[in-house]
C-alpha cells in the first residue's frame, strides 16, 4: 500500500466486495452459466452507506482479478455490481483526504481508483451495474464501467456532487460519462445540478438521461437484473442506444454553455467546475487514457486547493455537527410534544403547521384575528398535502390523516392541552408580548412557548409573563420546507427543560438546530444586515448597482440586491432599523431602501430577472463615489470579518463553526468557501481586520 493509500486507510470503514456465484436462468429452463455477482457492502445499514478507500478498492480489485481468472478459464460468462439494501455506493472515502500533503499522494489516490474500477471494463465477459439504491460520486462511475446498467425506479439520488465539494468526478465521470449519454445530460449531472444546490436526480430522471438500459421495479429489481442479464448473454436481447452525437460544434457549445452557468454561479471562485467541463470537452476526442490522466491531474491539483479542504470542512459540519448541536441540555430533559398551537394563519405560519403535522405526525391548531385569515391558512396546508398527494409522496389513506390533524379558530382556547406554541405574527415587540400574555392565560404552565421571530429580543419578549421561563426563539428560514437551518434562542430565563424540548422538537422537524445567545437578529440575519447594510450604503454613496450586484459572484448565495428582493424590502429595512438601533455605529439604514418600502415597491428585479431600472431611477445618491466591483467585495467582507469577529467575542454562538453552519445552511453560502470563516481567512481579510485567522491553518485550507 502506497503512502496516499496509509494515510487514508487509518480510519476507513471498509466497504466489501462479497462475491457469489449465480446460474443465470433462462426462458426455457436452462441457464446462461455462471455469473459472479459482486455486493458491495459495509456491514452497516442503510443510515452508513458504502464509500470506497484504499483498503476497500484492494479487495474489489482482488474479486476482478480473480473474475478475469475465471473468465479466461470459461469458467463465467459475465460479472454484476450491486450494493446493500438501498444504496449502491456513495463514492470515494474523503474522510483521509486533510491527511494529504502533497500532489504526489493525491495523484496516487486517482490512480487507483482509475485502475481498479477498469478491470470491470476490461473484462472479456459481458459487465453489469444493478444500481439498486443511492449512488453518488464513485457509486455512479463504477457503473460506467460496464457494458450494461439496471436501474431501481426508486432509487432516491443518482449524482456527481463533486464539483459541489471542490473536486471533478476523477474516477472516470468526466470522460466514460459524456461518451454514454452525449455531453450535454453529462454536464447537466456533473455541472448543473451539483451548483444548483447539489441537487440530485431520481433513478428514473437518470434512466431518462440514459445512463441505464432498463428502469427496473424495486420490489423484483435483483431478480429481474440477473434475467436481463441473461437474456443479453444467452442473445436474446439486443440492448440499443442512440447514437452519440460527437458534432465538434454541438459539443463546444454546450460546454461554453456549462461555462457561463458556471461563471453565474461561482464567478470564477471555485475551480473544479471549470476544470470538469474542459474535461468533457476534451472526452470527444480523447482516449481512454488521456480521459484518465486529465483526471489525475486534476484531482492532484484540487485535492491540494484550499477550495476543497473548506468544502470538506462545510461537509463535515452539516454531516457531524449539526447532528451534535454545541451546548443543546441534556436530551433526558425534554418532555413529550402531543399537540402544537400556531398562532397566526398567514403564509410562515401556514408553513410551519405544514411541517409540524409531517414531521411531527400530531394535532396542529392555528389561530388568527378572523375567520377568513384562519380559513386560508388551513386550505393552504391541505393544498399543499394534495400536490404532495399528486406526486405520489404521500399516500391517499395519509393525505386524509394530515389533512385532518390540521384545524383552525379565531379562539385561542383550543391551546389548553397544547404541550408546543409557536407565533408567527407580525415583527413588533408589542404584538408578540401581548399573544404571549393571551396564551399563557390559556396554556399550562408546562407549555413551551415559541417565537419566530427574526430580530426581537426573547428576552424581552418573556419579561412580562409569569413563567417566562418556558419562552425560547424558535426561528425558522424561508422557505420553511427548504430551508434547514433552525436558530434555537435562549433568553436570560430560558430553562433546560423547555431548551431541550425546543432542541428535541427540531430534531424531529429534521433541521439544523444552532444554540444561539439573545442578541439582536441572532446570526444569520445578523450578519446578512451587516452585509447588506454596507451593500446599501455603497450603492447610496454612488457605485453603480450593476457594480455591487457582480462583486459577490462565488462568494454569496446571490447579489445583496437580489437577496433583499427574495426576502422582502419592508423585512430588510425592519431588520437593518433593529440592527441599526442596537449597534448604530456599524450598521447602516439605507434611506432609499426607506423610500422603496413606502412606494410599496415588492423587490428590485423585475418579472424578468432583470435589475428593474425605474427603481433605481429614484435612487438619491449621497455621494459620487464609484468602486470598482473588487473594492466592493473588499469593504462588504471586511465588514462581514468585523461583526463576525465581535459575534464569537460575544459568545453569541459556541464557535466559528457554528457560524459557518448557520450561514450554509440558513443562508445557502457555497461548501466551496466553507461558509464565511475559511474564505474570510484565505483571502487574508481575517488578519487585515482582526488580527488573526478564525480558524488554525489546516481546519478548512491546506496544512502547512
Amino acid at each position: 500500500m502506497n503512502d496516499a493509500s496509509k494515510n487514508q486507510a487509518h480510519d476507513e470503514v471498509v466497504t466489501h466486495a462479497l462475491a457469489q456465484d449465480i446460474q443465470l436462468p433462462r426462458h426455457d429452463g436452462t441457464t446462461s452459466g455462471t455469473f459472479v455477482l459482486i455486493t458491495l457492502d459495509n456491514g452497516f445499514d442503510h443510515t452508513k452507506p458504502n464509500s470506497f478507500g484504499p483498503l476497500g478498492l484492494a479487495e474489489l480489485e482482488a474479486q476482478l482479478d480473480t473474475a478475469a481468472e475465471r473468465a479466461a478459464k470459461g469458467e463465467i460468462v459475465g460479472l454484476g455490481v450491486t450494493g446493500k439494501p438501498f444504496i449502491m455506493a456513495v463514492g470515494a472515502d474523503l474522510t483521509g483526504i486533510p491527511a494529504i500533503t502533497s500532489r504526489e499522494q493525491a495523484v496516487e489516490i486517482a490512480e487507483q481508483g482509475h485502475r481498479v474500477f477498469s478491470k470491470i471494463a476490461d473484462l472479456d465477459i459481458p459487465t453489469f451495474a444493478f444500481v439498486n439504491g443511492a449512488s453518488m460520486g464513485g457509486g455512479v462511475e463504477i457503473g460506467l464501467y460496464c457494458d450494461y446498467r439496471t436501474m431501481s425506479a426508486d432509487v432516491p439520488a443518482y449524482s456527481l456532487p463533486e464539483c459541489f465539494l471542490g473536486l471533478v468526478p476523477g474516477w472516470g465521470g468526466t470522460y466514460l460519462l459524456p461518451n454514454l449519454i452525449g455531453v450535454e445530460n453529462a454536464l447537466q449531472l456533473i455541472i448543473s445540478n451539483p451548483l444548483s444546490n447539489n441537487k440530485m436526480a431520481t433513478g428514473a430522471q437518470a434512466f431518462k438521461l440514459g445512463v441505464a438500459d432498463e428502469l427496473l421495479a424495486p420490489v423484483t429489481f435483483l431478480e429481474d437484473s440477473l434475467r436481463f442479464a441473461s437474456d443479453v448473454i444467452s442473445g436474446e436481447k439486443k440492448v440499443e442506444r442512440p447514437e452519440l452525437d460527437k458534432d465538434e460544434s454541438t459539443w463546444k457549445a454546450a460546454c461554453e454553455k456549462a461555462r457561463a452557468f458556471t461563471m453565474q454561479k461561482t464567478g470564477g471562485a471555485a475551480p473544479a467546475p471549470l476544470r470538469a467541463i474542459d474535461l468533457v470537452e476534451a472526452a470527444r476526442t480523447n482516449t481512454r487514457e488521456q480521459g484518465f490522466e486529465g483526471e489525475n491531474e486534476a484531482l492532484g491539483d484540487l485535492i491540494m486547493s484550499d477550495e476543497l479542504r473548506a468544502g470538506l470542512y462545510a461537509f463535515d459540519l452539516v454531516q457531524k455537527r449539526a447532528k451534535r448541536p454545541a451546548g443543546a441540555p441534556d436530551k433526558a430533559l425534554a418532555r413529550k410534544v402531543t399537540k402544537v398551537g400556531v398562532v397566526g394563519a398567514g403564509l410562515m405560519a401556514s408553513q410551519l403547521a405544514l411541517l409540524f403535522i409531517r414531521r411531527l405526525d400530531v394535532p396542529v391548531i392555528m389561530t388568527d384575528l378572523d375567520q377568513a385569515r384562519v380559513d386560508k391558512g388551513v386550505e393552504y396546508v391541505h393544498a399543499e398535502i394534495d400536490k404532495l398527494l399528486e406526486k405520489k409522496r404521500v399516500s391517499p389513506d395519509k393525505a386524509n390523516r394530515l389533512k385532518g390533524l390540521v384545524t383552525g379558530s379565531t379562539s385561542k382556547d383550543g391551546f389548553a392541552d397544547a404541550d408546543f406554541v409557536i407565533e408567527a405574527v407580525f415583527e413588533e415587540m408589542g404584538v408578540k408580548k401581548k399573544v404571549w400574555s393571551e396564551v399563557e392565560a390559556i396554556v399550562t404552565p408546562e407549555c413551551v412557548l415559541a417565537t419566530n421571530t427574526s430580530s426581537l429580543s426573547v428576552t424581552e419578549m418573556a419579561e412580562d409573563l409569569a413563567h417566562p421561563e418556558r419562552v425560547v426563539g424558535f426561528h425558522f428560514f424561508n422557505p420553511v420546507a427548504v430551508m434547514p437551518l433552525l436558530e434555537i434562542i435562549r433568553g436570560d430565563k430560558t430553562d433546560d427543560a423547555t431548551l431541550a424540548t425546543a432542541f428535541a422538537t427540531g430534531k424531529q422537524l429534521k433541521k439544523t438546530c444552532i444554540l444561539v445567545k439573545n442578541s439582536p437578529s441572532f446570526v444569520v440575519n445578523r450578519l446578512l444586515g451587516r452585509f447588506m447594510g454596507e451593500a446599501g450604503k455603497i450603492a447610496d454613496e454612488g457605485t453603480p448597482v450593476e457594480t455591487v450586484e457582480k462583486a459577490f459572484a462565488g462568494i454569496t448565495p446571490m447579489p445583496p440586491f437580489m437577496l433583499m428582493s427574495l426576502v422582502g424590502p419592508a423585512i430588510a429595512l425592519h431588520n437593518s432599523e433593529t440592527l441599526h438601533g442596537a449597534f448604530p455605529d456599524r450598521f447602516y439604514v439605507s434611506p432609499n431602501l426607506a423610500k422603496v418600502v413606502e412606494a410599496k415597491i415588492p423587490g428590485f428585479y423585475g418579472k424578468d430577472g432583470k435589475l428593474n431600472e425605474e427603481v433605481f431611477a429614484q435612487f438619491e445618491k449621497t455621494g459620487a463615489t464609484e468602486l470598482t466591483a473588487e473594492q466592493v467585495r473588499d469593504r462588504a467582507l471586511e465588514a462581514l470579518a468585523d461583526e463576525t469577529r465581535r459575534m464569537l467575542d460575544e459568545e453569541v454562538v459556541a464557535a466559528p463553526m457554528d457560524i459557518d453552519l448557520a450561514m450554509i445552511t440558513g443562508a445557502g453560502f457555497p461548501f466551496w468557501n466553507g461558509g464565511v470563516t475559511p474564505l474570510l481567512d484565505r483571502l487574508g481579510i481575517s488578519e487585515k481586520v482582526t488580527g488573526q485567522r478564525f480558524l488554525p491553518k489546516g481546519a478548512a485550507s491546506v496544512a502547512g
